[in-house]
């Protein structure tokens, strides 16, 4: 598992290398001179600068995209710094239009929570949570009177607003932008305003919002926070960015043998993007291994990763399974049994697939079998329809090259 600094004392440590660290990985840096003002005057004080990141919990699974400005959070707090993770409960209500070419649906209180609750115990797989302070925006954004939302959106003008691309595009296509939207960036600026914060850090798509942060706080007499981005990690597709409702994801919680085979799957070319932006191999090391076979070096990616977040004996036994099972092409031990009924006799292939657990949905199943992707007894099946006689043996079902079920089919 890759070491992360502990325990420094910002007192001690050289601004270059603080930058140097923090630098790895950054598409941007608004504004870098501001960055080493505030780390020299942090050096020499001793108090450690106020970083934050805001996180609206949408969904209640972190995958290794979100991870990328989680290892940068993680960077500020092994050098010493105070991390803040803002929780937007309140932000959430209005959904973030980041990116977005129709209104936001916006979440209520309960699935708020509920994510919320989710997302402390994930962080923890990258932060260091006893040293990780996390605040609620709606600690101070519940209390403002509608008086003091005319205040603050006294500093900001529509034309600034629609500097937004995602506001531009729509605007210009005639697609409609509710109100609440444009007081979103409003809403998560003033989080920089109420902590005072230093650095807000965030993904490419986030610019403008952090921008905003600066915005408020001179408004508001404090000074202007750095705004720290970081690239947008594309998916196993090496398209599209990162995205569960994409497919193209590899969570953080994912068992370490689907970790690791989804971690084999990626391009070579994308492969050295992984390991600088979700790893901290050091780059000199990362030079190293371009000069390995791809096969080798992805192998060191796919290991590091699941190490990160499930340990060297889990990574180990991950990497022994898809050697065995992918690569040796050998049927796993101890696959688990399913008993599965039918009323009619037999059942389509497609049905067997979904039944067995094997597919989340009828049309999944269908289109697993049309891509090719799925063996019964070691022969590929190309009609989904094809019928699977309730024999009441037991049979191995296989999806993909990692996914392994035996079943019994009976008749009810």
């Amino acid at each position: 598992m890759d070491c992360y600094y502990t325990g420094v004392n910002i007192a001690q440590l050289p601004v270059d290398e603080q930058l140097a660290r923090i630098r790895r990985g950054a598409a941007e840096i608004i504004v870098d001179a501001e960055l080493r003002a505030k780390l020299e005057r942090s050096r020499r004080t001793g108090d450690p600068l106020k970083v934050k990141l805001g996180l609206d919990p949408t969904a209640p699974d972190l995958h290794l995209g979100h991870t990328v400005v989680l290892q940068k959070l993680r960077d500020f707090q092994d050098l010493g710094h105070q991390i803040i993770i803002i929780i937007g409960d309140f932000t959430g209500m209005i959904g973030d239009p980041t990116g977005r070419s129709e209104t936001r649906r916006p979440l209520t209180w309960d699935e708020i929570r509920s994510n919320a609750e989710t997302y402390r115990a994930q962080l923890g797989k990258v932060l260091d949570m006893g040293r990780t302070l996390v605040r609620f925006n709606s600690e101070w954004l519940g209390p403002l009177t509608f008086e003091h939302v005319i205040r603050e959106t006294a500093h900001l003008t529509v034309a600034r607003i629609l500097q937004r691309e995602d506001f531009a595009t729509r605007h210009a296509a005639g697609r409609p932008i509710s109100l609440h939207e444009f007081l979103y960036p409003l809403a998560q600026g003033y989080d920089s305003v109420a902590l005072g914060a230093d650095v807000e850090l965030g993904g490419t798509d986030q610019t403008f919002n952090l921008l905003v942060g600066r915005d408020l706080q001179r408004a508001h007499g404090q000074e202007a926070q750095v705004a720290l981005t970081v690239s947008i990690l594309e998916g196993l597709d090496g398209v599209q960015k990162m995205s569960k409702s994409l497919g193209n994801y590899v969570g953080i919680t994912e068992p370490p043998a689907d970790m690791y085979g989804k971690l084999m799957s990626v391009s070579d070319a994308l492969m050295f993007r992984y390991f600088e932006l979700v790893t901290r191999v050091p780059e000199d090391e990362i030079a190293r291994l371009r000069g390995l076979h791809p096969m080798e070096a992805k192998k060191r990616l796919a290991r590091t990763v699941t190490a990160m977040y499930h340990g060297e004996a889990a990574a180990a036994a991950a990497e022994a399974g898809f050697a065995r099972v992918v690569q040796a092409k050998e049927v796993p031990d101890n696959i688990e049994l399913v008993r599965l009924t039918t009323a009619s006799g037999n059942e389509p292939a497609w049905r067997v697939v979904v039944l067995a657990g094997m597919a989340a949905s009828n049309s999944e199943g269908r289109r697993l079998i049309q891509q090719g992707a799925v063996e019964m007894d070691g022969s590929r099946v190309s009609d989904p329809n094809h019928k699977v006689e309730a024999s009441g043996e037991s049979r191995l079902l296989q999806v993909g090259k990692r996914k392994f079920k035996r079943f019994v089919l009976e008749k009810e």
